[in-house]
């Protein structure tokens, strides 16, 4: 494929079609960089990151990107050992690429997987290639707080090794809040190189759509149900067994529904409680087509957004996105502070348990039993701030145009 500025090189384990919002954002920087004159190769896993079972093109130009998928890059999420093989292959993949793709002149990686960003670096180091590295998470941090790893063990030390290795060589740094920026900088002085910009929501897809003209409603019985709804990865950092608990709690109120949409691998919990309860007023679905993402979000009346008690900084809730760009009000069950708490105090778009660990149920039941009460005007009006605020601040063009400004920067 031509170009006018050179080869733009990215790694990233996940890449549409996959669902995973971290290829989509990858995706669009990419298109953006094609429309600007770039070559773009991607360099990604050739199955799902969820599923495993789902497998891709080897190869595939997808809005002018040219995408190379490569094999045994992901086995899904069923062990901690052996999703550390796959991204340790993905690794060797990447330095590949990396060492022997002619005429490369910007490199871009991301955290997933957090061993990609090493062979980024060898790269840098030995082909003098600039590097930008996306920061869409941290590690060992998110091992560490949940317990999944000790923070003196040998593969802590590696990982923080891994992050300083990369950081020290990238041109420029983007996190995705100030609570992630504070977090890197203890490790590494990068001020100088570092920028806080949220990921952008897909407001292209997420179009408000109305209950009465939203076939999803009537495809899935909602009709006439004040619908709570959690979209996104059900992952260890966004817990939802306090929703879940909850819900299974609420069986006496046959007009609140609760849905579940998604993956990961805090679905089990929702799937489990489905199992031994059968609740009518609960559904588990999986991820939706992203075509359909506008009528699945739009479906609800609240959306719930969670983050775990010790990983503020650690990941971020994108998910909170979404929600406010179809115009419904937010209950977060987090910590606070952190960058979602933020925007629902600052906005006045929602409702905020701050201490909810698993099983305190009590407090969430109140609290959506109020919710449930509140004024659909006082309802609608939260919604409308939640999407102003998207209109305002967040528009995907232009932050995903500053993103791609910054990898020209650093070319």
């Amino acid at each position: 494929m031509s170009s006018t500025k050179g080869t733009l090189l990215i790694f990233s384990q996940v890449y549409p079609p996959d669902p995973a919002s971290v290829g989509q954002h990858m995706h669009d920087a990419a298109v953006e960089m094609v429309r600007r004159g770039w070559r773009v190769r991607v360099i990604t896993a050739n199955r799902g990151y969820d599923d495993a079972s789902v497998k891709y093109d080897t190869r595939e130009i997808r809005d002018g990107v040219e995408i190379r998928r490569v094999p045994f890059s992901s086995f899904g999420k069923a062990s901690i050992p052996v999703r550390a093989l796959a991204m340790g292959i993905f690794m060797c993949f990447c330095l590949f690429s990396g060492l022997f793709t002619p005429k490369v002149k910007l490199l871009l990686v991301t955290t997933s997987p957090p061993m990609c960003g090493f062979a980024a670096g060898v790269v840098h180091s030995v082909r003098r290639i600039p590097l930008v590295y996306w920061v869409m998470d941290l590690n060992p941090d998110q091992m560490i707080e949940l317990g999944k790893m000790k923070a003196d063990s040998l593969a802590a030390k590696v990982l923080n090794a891994l992050q300083r290795f990369v950081s020290k060589r990238a041109s420029e740094i983007v996190v995705l809040d100030r609570f992630m920026g504070d977090r890197l900088l203890k490790k590494i002085d990068v001020a100088d190189r570092l920028t806080i910009m949220p990921p952008w929501p897909h407001e292209d897809a997420l179009d408000v759509v109305p209950h009465e003209d939203n076939w999803f409603r009537e495809k899935n019985g909602l009709d006439g149900k004040f619908v709570m709804m959690y979209s996104g990865n059900h992952g260890y950092s966004t817990p939802v067994v306090t929703a879940v608990d909850a819900a299974i709690g609420m069986q006496d109120d046959p007009g609140i529904h609760f849905m579940f949409i998604g993956g990961g691998v805090g679905k089990k919990d929702v799937d489990n409680a489905i199992a031994e309860h059968s609740p009518e007023n609960l559904v588990s679905l999986p991820y939706q087509p992203f075509k359909d993402l506008r009528y699945s979000l739009s479906a609800a009346d609240v959306h719930i957004v969670t983050v775990g008690p010790d990983v503020v900084g650690v990941v971020h809730p994108c998910k909170i996105y979404g929600a406010m760009a179809v115009a419904r009000p937010i209950l977060l069950i987090a910590p606070d502070p952190c960058h979602a708490s933020d925007i629902i105090r600052e906005q006045n778009i929602g409702w905020h348990i701050p201490h909810a660990p698993p099983g305190d149920t009590e407090l969430a039941i109140k609290t959506l039993r109020e919710i449930a009460r509140t004024p659909p005007e006082e309802l609608r009006a939260m919604g409308e701030r939640a999407k102003a605020y998207i209109d305002e601040q967040m528009k995907m063009d232009v932050l995903c145009g500053r993103f791609c400004d910054i990898l020209e920067r650093a070319s």
